[in-house]
Protein backbone atom coordinates (compact mmCIF):
# COMPACT_ATOMS: atom_id res chain seq x y z
CA UNK A 1 0.00 0.00 0.00
CA UNK A 2 1.30 3.46 -0.98
CA UNK A 3 -0.08 6.76 0.25
CA UNK A 4 -0.33 9.78 -2.06
CA UNK A 5 -1.20 13.27 -0.83
CA UNK A 6 -2.29 16.00 -3.24
CA UNK A 7 -2.27 19.30 -1.36
CA UNK A 8 -3.37 21.78 -2.48
CA UNK A 9 -5.24 20.51 -5.50
CA UNK A 10 -4.96 23.06 -8.31
CA UNK A 11 -7.33 24.62 -10.82
CA UNK A 12 -10.23 24.66 -8.37
CA UNK A 13 -11.82 27.39 -6.24
CA UNK A 14 -10.82 27.15 -2.58
CA UNK A 15 -8.50 24.87 -0.62
CA UNK A 16 -8.60 21.10 -1.00
CA UNK A 17 -6.39 18.21 0.08
CA UNK A 18 -6.77 14.68 -1.30
CA UNK A 19 -5.28 11.67 0.48
CA UNK A 20 -5.45 8.27 -1.20
CA UNK A 21 -3.96 4.83 -0.70
CA UNK A 22 -2.94 2.83 -3.77
CA UNK A 23 -2.76 -0.95 -3.94
CA UNK A 24 -1.97 -2.92 -7.10
CA UNK A 25 -2.15 0.23 -9.22
CA UNK A 26 -5.62 1.33 -8.04
CA UNK A 27 -6.95 3.56 -5.28
CA UNK A 28 -8.19 1.49 -2.36
CA UNK A 29 -8.89 4.27 0.16
CA UNK A 30 -9.62 7.99 -0.13
CA UNK A 31 -10.13 10.99 2.13
CA UNK A 32 -11.34 14.32 0.75
CA UNK A 33 -10.26 17.15 3.02
CA UNK A 34 -11.57 20.70 2.89
CA UNK A 35 -8.90 22.80 4.62
CA UNK A 36 -10.61 26.21 4.83
CA UNK A 37 -13.24 27.37 7.31
CA UNK A 38 -15.92 29.49 5.63
CA UNK A 39 -17.73 31.11 8.59
CA UNK A 40 -20.40 33.00 6.64
CA UNK A 41 -23.35 31.47 8.48
CA UNK A 42 -22.37 32.57 12.02
CA UNK A 43 -21.61 36.03 10.64
CA UNK A 44 -25.24 36.45 9.56
CA UNK A 45 -26.87 35.75 12.91
CA UNK A 46 -28.50 38.84 14.36
CA UNK A 47 -28.31 40.80 11.10
CA UNK A 48 -31.07 42.26 8.97
CA UNK A 49 -32.30 39.40 6.73
CA UNK A 50 -31.94 41.61 3.65
CA UNK A 51 -28.18 41.63 4.22
CA UNK A 52 -28.02 37.89 3.50
CA UNK A 53 -28.21 38.27 -0.27
CA UNK A 54 -25.19 40.58 -0.38
CA UNK A 55 -23.12 38.75 2.25
CA UNK A 56 -23.63 35.28 0.79
CA UNK A 57 -22.75 36.58 -2.68
CA UNK A 58 -19.19 36.80 -1.35
CA UNK A 59 -18.93 33.05 -0.76
CA UNK A 60 -17.75 32.63 -4.35
CA UNK A 61 -17.21 34.81 -7.40
CA UNK A 62 -16.90 31.97 -9.92
CA UNK A 63 -20.52 30.89 -10.30
CA UNK A 64 -21.38 34.53 -9.65
CA UNK A 65 -24.90 35.34 -8.53
CA UNK A 66 -25.89 31.81 -7.52
CA UNK A 67 -25.71 32.42 -3.77
CA UNK A 68 -27.52 35.74 -4.04
CA UNK A 69 -30.23 34.01 -6.06
CA UNK A 70 -30.63 31.16 -3.55
CA UNK A 71 -30.59 33.62 -0.65
CA UNK A 72 -33.28 35.77 -2.23
CA UNK A 73 -35.43 32.70 -2.92
CA UNK A 74 -35.18 31.81 0.78
CA UNK A 75 -36.04 35.37 1.80
CA UNK A 76 -38.96 35.47 -0.66
CA UNK A 77 -40.54 32.64 1.32
CA UNK A 78 -39.64 34.02 4.74
CA UNK A 79 -41.02 37.46 3.82
CA UNK A 80 -44.05 36.10 1.95
CA UNK A 81 -42.97 37.99 -1.19
CA UNK A 82 -44.47 37.20 -4.58
CA UNK A 83 -41.91 37.88 -7.30
CA UNK A 84 -43.61 39.31 -10.42
CA UNK A 85 -42.96 37.83 -13.85
CA UNK A 86 -40.54 40.59 -14.84
CA UNK A 87 -38.37 39.98 -11.79
CA UNK A 88 -38.47 36.22 -12.23
CA UNK A 89 -37.38 36.39 -15.87
CA UNK A 90 -34.58 38.89 -15.24
CA UNK A 91 -33.28 36.69 -12.42
CA UNK A 92 -33.19 33.77 -14.85
CA UNK A 93 -31.28 35.79 -17.42
CA UNK A 94 -28.74 37.14 -14.90
CA UNK A 95 -27.92 33.68 -13.60
CA UNK A 96 -28.30 31.90 -16.96
CA UNK A 97 -25.65 34.12 -18.55
CA UNK A 98 -23.24 33.22 -15.76
CA UNK A 99 -23.82 29.51 -16.46
CA UNK A 100 -22.79 30.18 -20.08
CA UNK A 101 -19.64 31.71 -18.60
CA UNK A 102 -18.99 28.97 -16.03
CA UNK A 103 -19.43 25.70 -17.91
CA UNK A 104 -17.07 26.41 -20.84
CA UNK A 105 -14.57 27.90 -18.38
CA UNK A 106 -14.53 24.62 -16.48
CA UNK A 107 -13.99 22.49 -19.55
CA UNK A 108 -11.35 24.53 -21.36
CA UNK A 109 -9.44 26.24 -18.58
CA UNK A 110 -9.77 23.95 -15.58
CA UNK A 111 -10.07 20.40 -16.93
CA UNK A 112 -8.96 20.10 -20.56
CA UNK A 113 -5.24 20.38 -19.77
CA UNK A 114 -5.54 17.11 -17.83
CA UNK A 115 -6.20 15.35 -21.14
CA UNK A 116 -3.86 17.16 -23.56
CA UNK A 117 -0.22 16.70 -24.51
CA UNK A 118 0.10 20.41 -25.24
CA UNK A 119 3.57 20.11 -26.73
CA UNK A 120 2.05 18.17 -29.65
CA UNK A 121 1.06 21.60 -31.02
CA UNK A 122 4.66 22.03 -32.23
CA UNK A 123 4.17 19.00 -34.52
CA UNK A 124 1.12 20.41 -36.32
CA UNK A 125 1.68 20.19 -40.11
CA UNK A 126 -1.70 21.37 -41.40
CA UNK A 127 -2.47 24.53 -43.38
CA UNK A 128 -5.32 26.08 -41.39
CA UNK A 129 -4.29 29.73 -40.80
CA UNK A 130 -5.86 29.90 -37.37
CA UNK A 131 -4.18 26.73 -36.15
CA UNK A 132 -0.85 27.79 -37.65
CA UNK A 133 -1.11 31.03 -35.67
CA UNK A 134 -1.70 29.02 -32.49
CA UNK A 135 1.28 26.80 -33.29
CA UNK A 136 3.45 29.87 -33.80
CA UNK A 137 2.41 31.30 -30.42
CA UNK A 138 3.15 28.06 -28.58
CA UNK A 139 6.51 27.57 -30.32
CA UNK A 140 7.53 31.11 -29.34
CA UNK A 141 6.46 30.50 -25.73
CA UNK A 142 8.51 27.30 -25.63
CA UNK A 143 11.53 29.12 -27.05
CA UNK A 144 11.12 31.80 -24.38
CA UNK A 145 10.82 29.15 -21.67
CA UNK A 146 7.36 30.36 -20.59
CA UNK A 147 4.40 28.22 -21.66
CA UNK A 148 2.13 29.07 -18.70
CA UNK A 149 -0.77 28.63 -18.30
CA UNK A 150 -0.66 25.66 -20.68
CA UNK A 151 2.26 24.08 -18.81
CA UNK A 152 3.75 22.85 -16.55
CA UNK A 153 1.30 20.09 -15.77
CA UNK A 154 1.22 16.35 -15.19
CA UNK A 155 3.16 14.27 -17.66
CA UNK A 156 1.06 12.97 -20.59
CA UNK A 157 -0.14 9.40 -20.09
CA UNK A 158 -1.87 6.77 -22.23
CA UNK A 159 -5.15 8.72 -22.16
CA UNK A 160 -3.62 12.06 -23.10
CA UNK A 161 -4.59 13.31 -26.54
CA UNK A 162 -1.43 13.78 -28.63
CA UNK A 163 -2.74 14.10 -32.19
CA UNK A 164 -1.19 17.44 -33.31
CA UNK A 165 -4.30 18.69 -35.13
CA UNK A 166 -6.69 17.81 -32.31
CA UNK A 167 -4.43 19.33 -29.68
CA UNK A 168 -3.83 22.50 -31.69
CA UNK A 169 -7.58 22.86 -32.26
CA UNK A 170 -8.19 22.43 -28.51
CA UNK A 171 -5.65 25.12 -27.65
CA UNK A 172 -7.22 27.47 -30.21
CA UNK A 173 -10.62 26.89 -28.62
CA UNK A 174 -9.07 27.41 -25.17
CA UNK A 175 -8.15 30.92 -26.31
CA UNK A 176 -11.54 31.52 -27.93
CA UNK A 177 -13.31 30.42 -24.74
CA UNK A 178 -11.53 33.19 -22.82
CA UNK A 179 -13.16 35.73 -25.12
CA UNK A 180 -16.58 34.10 -24.81
CA UNK A 181 -16.31 34.04 -21.00
CA UNK A 182 -15.84 37.78 -20.91
CA UNK A 183 -18.85 38.33 -23.17
CA UNK A 184 -21.08 36.02 -21.11
CA UNK A 185 -20.15 37.90 -17.94
CA UNK A 186 -20.95 41.18 -19.68
CA UNK A 187 -24.35 39.78 -20.66
CA UNK A 188 -25.13 39.06 -17.02
CA UNK A 189 -23.91 42.48 -15.90
CA UNK A 190 -26.41 44.16 -18.25
CA UNK A 191 -29.18 43.13 -15.85
CA UNK A 192 -27.09 42.52 -12.70
CA UNK A 193 -25.32 45.89 -12.51
CA UNK A 194 -21.94 44.17 -12.20
CA UNK A 195 -20.28 40.77 -12.08
CA UNK A 196 -19.04 39.07 -10.05
CA UNK A 197 -21.23 39.71 -6.99
CA UNK A 198 -24.31 41.06 -8.75
CA UNK A 199 -26.27 43.92 -7.17
CA UNK A 200 -29.72 43.52 -8.77
CA UNK A 201 -31.32 40.39 -7.29
CA UNK A 202 -33.01 41.17 -3.95
CA UNK A 203 -35.85 39.76 -1.89
CA UNK A 204 -39.05 40.25 -3.89
CA UNK A 205 -37.46 40.46 -7.35
CA UNK A 206 -34.78 42.64 -8.92
CA UNK A 207 -33.83 46.31 -8.94
CA UNK A 208 -32.81 46.74 -12.58
CA UNK A 209 -35.53 48.11 -14.87
CA UNK A 210 -34.35 47.24 -18.40
CA UNK A 211 -34.93 49.10 -21.63
CA UNK A 212 -35.62 47.53 -25.02
CA UNK A 213 -32.11 48.54 -26.08
CA UNK A 214 -30.57 46.56 -23.21
CA UNK A 215 -32.73 43.54 -23.97
CA UNK A 216 -31.72 43.58 -27.63
CA UNK A 217 -28.05 43.93 -26.70
CA UNK A 218 -28.40 40.86 -24.49
CA UNK A 219 -30.15 38.96 -27.31
CA UNK A 220 -27.44 39.74 -29.86
CA UNK A 221 -24.73 38.50 -27.48
CA UNK A 222 -26.79 35.38 -26.73
CA UNK A 223 -26.78 34.54 -30.45
CA UNK A 224 -22.98 34.55 -30.40
CA UNK A 225 -22.89 32.40 -27.26
CA UNK A 226 -25.21 29.79 -28.75
CA UNK A 227 -23.07 29.50 -31.87
CA UNK A 228 -19.94 28.94 -29.78
CA UNK A 229 -21.64 26.41 -27.49
CA UNK A 230 -23.24 24.43 -30.32
CA UNK A 231 -20.42 24.47 -32.86
CA UNK A 232 -17.34 24.52 -30.65
CA UNK A 233 -17.83 23.62 -26.97
CA UNK A 234 -20.25 20.72 -27.38
CA UNK A 235 -18.43 19.40 -30.44
CA UNK A 236 -15.08 19.42 -28.61
CA UNK A 237 -16.54 17.49 -25.69
CA UNK A 238 -18.09 14.93 -28.04
CA UNK A 239 -14.93 14.66 -30.16
CA UNK A 240 -12.76 13.84 -27.16
CA UNK A 241 -15.36 11.89 -25.18
CA UNK A 242 -16.33 9.55 -28.03
CA UNK A 243 -12.79 9.40 -29.43
CA UNK A 244 -9.54 9.37 -27.45
CA UNK A 245 -11.28 9.31 -24.06
CA UNK A 246 -13.88 6.68 -24.93
CA UNK A 247 -12.13 3.92 -22.90
CA UNK A 248 -12.34 6.11 -19.79
CA UNK A 249 -15.98 6.92 -20.58
CA UNK A 250 -16.99 3.30 -21.13
CA UNK A 251 -15.16 2.15 -17.99
CA UNK A 252 -16.97 4.78 -15.94
CA UNK A 253 -13.73 5.90 -14.25
CA UNK A 254 -14.68 8.16 -11.34
CA UNK A 255 -18.28 6.95 -11.21
CA UNK A 256 -18.95 7.34 -7.50
CA UNK A 257 -22.35 7.35 -5.82
CA UNK A 258 -25.31 5.83 -7.73
CA UNK A 259 -27.62 8.34 -6.04
CA UNK A 260 -28.39 11.66 -7.74
CA UNK A 261 -30.20 14.80 -6.59
CA UNK A 262 -31.50 17.87 -8.41
CA UNK A 263 -33.52 20.60 -6.71
CA UNK A 264 -34.44 21.99 -10.11
CA UNK A 265 -33.99 25.61 -11.18
CA UNK A 266 -35.00 28.53 -13.41
CA UNK A 267 -38.71 29.00 -12.75
CA UNK A 268 -40.96 29.18 -15.80
CA UNK A 269 -44.03 30.34 -13.87
CA UNK A 270 -44.57 32.91 -11.12
CA UNK A 271 -45.48 30.22 -8.58
CA UNK A 272 -42.09 28.54 -9.08
CA UNK A 273 -43.67 25.14 -9.69
CA UNK A 274 -42.72 24.70 -13.36
CA UNK A 275 -38.94 24.57 -13.61
CA UNK A 276 -36.70 24.48 -16.68
CA UNK A 277 -34.20 22.24 -14.87
CA UNK A 278 -36.37 19.55 -13.36
CA UNK A 279 -36.30 18.51 -9.72
CA UNK A 280 -35.88 14.87 -8.87
CA UNK A 281 -34.09 12.13 -6.95
CA UNK A 282 -32.49 8.95 -8.35
CA UNK A 283 -31.66 6.17 -5.93
CA UNK A 284 -29.30 3.27 -6.62
CA UNK A 285 -28.91 4.25 -10.29
CA UNK A 286 -32.56 3.50 -11.13
CA UNK A 287 -33.17 5.94 -14.01
CA UNK A 288 -36.66 4.60 -14.61
CA UNK A 289 -37.90 5.90 -11.25
CA UNK A 290 -37.47 9.64 -10.65
CA UNK A 291 -38.62 10.47 -7.14
CA UNK A 292 -39.86 13.91 -5.99
CA UNK A 293 -37.59 16.02 -3.77
CA UNK A 294 -38.64 16.15 -0.12
CA UNK A 295 -36.98 19.03 1.75
CA UNK A 296 -37.61 17.27 5.08
CA UNK A 297 -35.21 14.46 4.09
CA UNK A 298 -32.17 16.79 3.91
CA UNK A 299 -29.76 16.56 6.85
CA UNK A 300 -26.10 17.34 7.54
CA UNK A 301 -23.83 15.10 9.58
CA UNK A 302 -20.61 16.29 11.26
CA UNK A 303 -19.21 13.01 12.64
CA UNK A 304 -15.93 13.51 10.73
CA UNK A 305 -16.08 17.29 10.29
CA UNK A 306 -14.31 19.92 12.40
CA UNK A 307 -17.60 21.14 13.87
CA UNK A 308 -19.44 20.63 17.12
CA UNK A 309 -22.57 18.51 16.82
CA UNK A 310 -25.67 20.66 17.10
CA UNK A 311 -27.88 20.09 20.12
CA UNK A 312 -30.88 21.17 18.05
CA UNK A 313 -30.70 18.52 15.32
CA UNK A 314 -29.27 17.90 11.85
CA UNK A 315 -31.72 19.81 9.65
CA UNK A 316 -30.46 22.99 7.96
CA UNK A 317 -32.95 25.09 9.94
CA UNK A 318 -31.69 23.87 13.32
CA UNK A 319 -28.00 22.99 13.03
CA UNK A 320 -25.03 25.12 14.04
CA UNK A 321 -21.70 25.88 12.37
CA UNK A 322 -19.32 25.96 15.33
CA UNK A 323 -15.72 24.87 14.65
CA UNK A 324 -14.08 22.17 16.79
CA UNK A 325 -10.46 21.80 15.72
CA UNK A 326 -9.65 19.26 18.45
CA UNK A 327 -12.43 16.87 17.48
CA UNK A 328 -11.38 13.23 17.50
CA UNK A 329 -11.33 11.51 14.07
CA UNK A 330 -12.46 14.67 12.22
CA UNK A 331 -10.55 15.46 9.03
CA UNK A 332 -12.35 18.19 7.07
CA UNK A 333 -14.23 21.49 7.29
CA UNK A 334 -16.84 20.08 4.90
CA UNK A 335 -20.00 18.69 6.46
CA UNK A 336 -21.72 15.52 5.24
CA UNK A 337 -25.12 16.31 3.68
CA UNK A 338 -27.41 13.33 3.25
CA UNK A 339 -30.77 12.86 1.59
CA UNK A 340 -32.91 10.27 3.33
CA UNK A 341 -29.66 9.13 4.93
CA UNK A 342 -27.84 8.63 1.59
CA UNK A 343 -24.90 10.49 -0.02
CA UNK A 344 -26.01 12.15 -3.27
CA UNK A 345 -24.11 13.35 -6.33
CA UNK A 346 -25.29 16.76 -7.50
CA UNK A 347 -24.40 18.77 -10.60
CA UNK A 348 -24.82 18.55 -14.38
CA UNK A 349 -24.73 14.74 -14.54
CA UNK A 350 -27.39 14.49 -11.82
CA UNK A 351 -29.57 17.11 -13.52
CA UNK A 352 -29.32 15.51 -16.94
CA UNK A 353 -30.04 12.02 -15.58
CA UNK A 354 -33.14 13.44 -13.89
CA UNK A 355 -34.26 15.28 -17.07
CA UNK A 356 -33.03 12.60 -19.52
CA UNK A 357 -32.98 14.79 -22.65
CA UNK A 358 -33.32 12.60 -25.73
CA UNK A 359 -30.18 13.80 -27.52
CA UNK A 360 -27.87 13.22 -24.56
CA UNK A 361 -29.38 9.87 -23.66
CA UNK A 362 -28.88 8.70 -27.25
CA UNK A 363 -25.19 9.65 -27.08
CA UNK A 364 -24.79 7.81 -23.77
CA UNK A 365 -26.55 4.73 -25.15
CA UNK A 366 -24.79 4.70 -28.54
CA UNK A 367 -21.30 4.88 -27.04
CA UNK A 368 -22.08 2.89 -23.88
CA UNK A 369 -20.90 5.73 -21.65
CA UNK A 370 -21.15 5.03 -17.93
CA UNK A 371 -21.47 7.62 -15.15
CA UNK A 372 -18.02 8.99 -14.38
CA UNK A 373 -15.59 11.81 -15.09
CA UNK A 374 -16.10 11.89 -18.87
CA UNK A 375 -19.89 11.62 -18.53
CA UNK A 376 -19.87 14.70 -16.28
CA UNK A 377 -18.18 16.74 -19.01
CA UNK A 378 -20.72 15.52 -21.60
CA UNK A 379 -23.68 16.33 -19.34
CA UNK A 380 -22.28 19.79 -18.58
CA UNK A 381 -21.83 20.66 -22.27
CA UNK A 382 -25.24 19.34 -23.32
CA UNK A 383 -26.92 21.19 -20.45
CA UNK A 384 -25.24 24.42 -21.59
CA UNK A 385 -26.73 24.00 -25.05
CA UNK A 386 -30.22 23.39 -23.66
CA UNK A 387 -29.94 26.42 -21.40
CA UNK A 388 -28.70 28.76 -24.14
CA UNK A 389 -31.63 27.80 -26.37
CA UNK A 390 -34.14 28.25 -23.54
CA UNK A 391 -32.77 31.71 -22.74
CA UNK A 392 -34.14 32.99 -26.06
CA UNK A 393 -37.62 32.13 -24.77
CA UNK A 394 -36.95 34.16 -21.63
CA UNK A 395 -35.75 37.15 -23.65
CA UNK A 396 -38.94 36.99 -25.73
CA UNK A 397 -41.06 36.66 -22.59
CA UNK A 398 -39.33 39.67 -21.03
CA UNK A 399 -40.11 41.84 -24.06
CA UNK A 400 -43.79 40.86 -23.83
CA UNK A 401 -43.88 41.82 -20.15
CA UNK A 402 -42.39 45.25 -20.72
CA UNK A 403 -45.00 48.00 -20.83
CA UNK A 404 -46.97 50.38 -18.65
CA UNK A 405 -47.74 47.68 -16.03
CA UNK A 406 -44.28 46.14 -16.09
CA UNK A 407 -43.26 45.05 -12.58
CA UNK A 408 -39.89 43.73 -11.43
CA UNK A 409 -40.37 43.73 -7.64
CA UNK A 410 -42.95 42.99 -4.94
CA UNK A 411 -42.71 46.35 -3.15
CA UNK A 412 -45.24 45.29 -0.50
CA UNK A 413 -42.84 42.74 1.00
CA UNK A 414 -39.55 44.55 1.40
CA UNK A 415 -39.56 45.11 5.16
CA UNK A 416 -38.35 42.17 7.28
CA UNK A 417 -41.15 40.22 9.00
CA UNK A 418 -41.33 39.69 12.75
CA UNK A 419 -40.87 35.95 12.24
CA UNK A 420 -40.53 33.63 9.26
CA UNK A 421 -38.45 30.97 7.63
CA UNK A 422 -37.74 29.87 4.11
CA UNK A 423 -35.60 27.61 1.94
CA UNK A 424 -34.05 28.80 -1.30
CA UNK A 425 -33.49 25.52 -3.11
CA UNK A 426 -32.19 25.90 -6.65
CA UNK A 427 -29.38 24.82 -8.95
CA UNK A 428 -25.94 26.38 -9.30
CA UNK A 429 -23.55 25.31 -12.09
CA UNK A 430 -21.91 22.84 -9.71
CA UNK A 431 -25.15 21.36 -8.39
CA UNK A 432 -27.99 21.65 -5.90
CA UNK A 433 -27.72 24.77 -3.75
CA UNK A 434 -29.80 25.42 -0.67
CA UNK A 435 -30.03 28.46 1.60
CA UNK A 436 -32.11 28.11 4.76
CA UNK A 437 -33.10 31.09 6.91
CA UNK A 438 -35.03 31.56 10.16
CA UNK A 439 -36.15 35.08 11.12
CA UNK A 440 -37.08 36.16 14.66
CA UNK A 441 -37.69 39.74 15.88
CA UNK A 442 -36.95 41.03 12.37
CA UNK A 443 -33.41 39.57 12.54
CA UNK A 444 -31.72 36.41 11.28
CA UNK A 445 -31.94 33.79 14.02
CA UNK A 446 -30.21 31.06 12.03
CA UNK A 447 -28.80 30.75 8.52
CA UNK A 448 -27.35 27.67 6.84
CA UNK A 449 -26.04 26.98 3.34
CA UNK A 450 -25.84 23.47 1.92
CA UNK A 451 -23.80 24.00 -1.22
CA UNK A 452 -23.03 21.69 -4.18
CA UNK A 453 -19.44 20.96 -3.20
CA UNK A 454 -20.62 20.09 0.31
CA UNK A 455 -22.76 17.35 -1.25
CA UNK A 456 -20.10 16.09 -3.64
CA UNK A 457 -17.01 16.46 -1.43
CA UNK A 458 -18.57 15.39 1.85
CA UNK A 459 -16.64 13.15 4.26
CA UNK A 460 -17.88 9.95 5.81
CA UNK A 461 -21.05 10.18 7.90
CA UNK A 462 -21.96 8.64 11.25
CA UNK A 463 -22.56 5.32 9.46
CA UNK A 464 -19.01 5.53 8.04
CA UNK A 465 -20.39 5.85 4.50
CA UNK A 466 -18.11 7.80 2.16
CA UNK A 467 -19.23 10.92 0.33
CA UNK A 468 -19.63 10.93 -3.50
CA UNK A 469 -16.07 12.01 -4.42
CA UNK A 470 -14.50 9.63 -1.92
CA UNK A 471 -16.55 6.84 -3.51
CA UNK A 472 -15.61 8.03 -7.01
CA UNK A 473 -11.89 7.81 -6.24
CA UNK A 474 -12.06 4.18 -5.12
CA UNK A 475 -10.80 1.93 -7.93
CA UNK A 476 -9.35 4.76 -10.03
CA UNK A 477 -6.15 3.53 -11.73
CA UNK A 478 -2.85 5.16 -10.67
CA UNK A 479 -0.25 3.23 -12.71
CA UNK A 480 2.49 5.83 -12.08
CA UNK A 481 2.71 6.95 -8.44
CA UNK A 482 4.74 10.01 -9.40
CA UNK A 483 2.22 11.07 -12.06
CA UNK A 484 -1.24 10.62 -10.47
CA UNK A 485 -3.12 12.49 -13.18
CA UNK A 486 -6.24 10.33 -12.88
CA UNK A 487 -6.82 11.62 -9.35
CA UNK A 488 -7.17 15.22 -10.50
CA UNK A 489 -9.16 14.21 -13.58
CA UNK A 490 -11.82 12.73 -11.34
CA UNK A 491 -11.76 15.54 -8.77
CA UNK A 492 -11.98 18.31 -11.35
CA UNK A 493 -14.82 16.59 -13.23
CA UNK A 494 -17.09 17.77 -10.40
CA UNK A 495 -15.99 21.37 -11.10
CA UNK A 496 -14.57 22.72 -7.82
CA UNK A 497 -12.57 25.69 -9.56
CA UNK A 498 -9.06 27.58 -9.36
CA UNK A 499 -5.66 27.34 -7.62
CA UNK A 500 -1.93 27.22 -8.28
CA UNK A 501 0.32 24.36 -7.06
CA UNK A 502 0.54 20.71 -6.07
CA UNK A 503 2.74 18.94 -3.53
CA UNK A 504 3.05 15.17 -3.25
CA UNK A 505 4.66 13.44 -0.28
CA UNK A 506 6.73 10.41 -1.18
CA UNK A 507 5.47 7.72 1.25
CA UNK A 508 8.90 6.10 1.60
CA UNK A 509 11.30 9.04 1.88
CA UNK A 510 8.84 11.76 2.99
CA UNK A 511 10.55 14.02 0.46
CA UNK A 512 8.27 16.68 -0.95
CA UNK A 513 7.93 16.36 -4.70
CA UNK A 514 6.81 19.65 -6.21
CA UNK A 515 4.86 19.94 -9.46
CA UNK A 516 3.44 23.16 -10.86
CA UNK A 517 0.20 22.11 -12.47
CA UNK A 518 -1.98 24.55 -14.42
CA UNK A 519 -1.18 28.16 -13.73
Amino acid sequence: MTKIVVDPLTRIEGHLRIEVEVENGKISEAHVIGTMYRGIEPMLRGRDPRDATYVTERVCGVCAGSHGWASSLALDKAFGANVPAGGRIIRNLIIGAMWLHDHPLHFYHLSALDYLDVMAVAKYQGKDPGLLAVKDKVVKLVAAGDTAPLTPRYKPDEFSVNDPELVTMAVAHYLKALEMQAKAKKMSALFAGKQPHQSSIVVGGVTMLPTIEVVEQFRSMLVEQLEFIEKTYLQDVLTFGTGPLLPLAQAGVGGGSPNYLSYGGFALDDAGKDLFLKAGVIMDGNLSKILPVDEAKITEDVQYSWYKASANGKTPYTEDTIPDLEKKDAYTFVKAPRYDGKPMEVGPLARMLVMQPKGLMEIISTYNIKPGAVARHAARAYETLLLAKEMFNWVNALEKEMGSNFRIHDTDHWEAPTTGQGAGMTEAPRGSLGHFVKVANHKIENYQMVVPTTWNFSPRDDKNVRGPLEQALIGVPVPDLENPVNIVRVVRSYDPCLACAIHLIDPVTNDVQKFRIGW
